[in-house]
C-alpha cells in the first residue's frame, strides 16, 4: 500500500517521502496514529502544492538574508568598553554585548548565537564580524571598540 509520511517514522522515511508499506502496517499503525496518509491522487496533489509552496518561502527566506547581508556590510557598530592604565581593557566584548549594541543603535534584533566570533575582543580598534544569517548566508558587521 502507498502511504504519504505526515511526520518522520524512524526507520520508514521522513516527513513527505512517499512509500510503500506493508497493508496491515500501513491500516494498522500508520493511518490510525495520524503518521501517514493513503497515497491518493488528492493527496498527492496537495503534498505538491505543499512542497511547491515550501520552496517559494525558503527561497523568500534566502532573498531576505542576502539583502539584509548587504545592509550589514554598510553598518559600523560602536561599543565602549573600560581601559586601566597603559589602555588595557577590564573585560571583553562578546557576542551578547555586540547583539545588545546593535538592537539600541540600529534597531533591529540579532540572535547573538548567531554571531560568530572565534574569541571575545579584547583591545581596542575596529573589527569585523560574521553573523549567520542563513545556512547559506553570511554578513560581515564592522564593530568599533572605543574608551569609554
Amino acid at each position: 500500500m502507498k502511504v504519504i509520511l505526515l511526520q518522520d517514522v524512524k526507520s520508514v522515511g521522513k516527513k513527505g517521502d512517499i512509500i510503500e508499506a506493508n497493508d496491515g502496517y500501513a491500516r494498522n499503525f500508520l493511518l490510525p496514529k495520524k503518521m501517514a496518509v493513503a497515497a491518493t491522487a488528492e493527496n498527492l496533489n496537495n503534498l505538491k502544492l505543499q512542497k511547491s509552496n515550501q520552496e517559494k518561502v525558503a527561497q523568500e527566506q534566502l532573498e531576505a538574508a542576502q539583502n539584509f547581508a548587504k545592509e550589514l556590510e554598510t553598518k559600523e557598530i560602536i561599543v565602549s568598553i573600560r581601559a586601566g592604565e597603559g589602555g588595557r581593557t577590564f573585560g571583553s566584548v562578546s557576542s551578547k554585548e555586540i547583539a545588545l549594541a546593535f538592537k539600541e543603535q540600529c534597531g533591529v534584533e540579532i540572535d547573538k548565537k548567531k554571531i560568530q566570533m572565534e574569541e571575545n575582543i579584547k583591545s581596542f580598534g575596529v573589527y569585523e564580524v560574521k553573523v549567520k544569517l542563513h545556512p547559506k548566508v553570511t554578513g560581515i558587521l564592522k564593530v568599533k571598540v572605543k574608551e569609554v
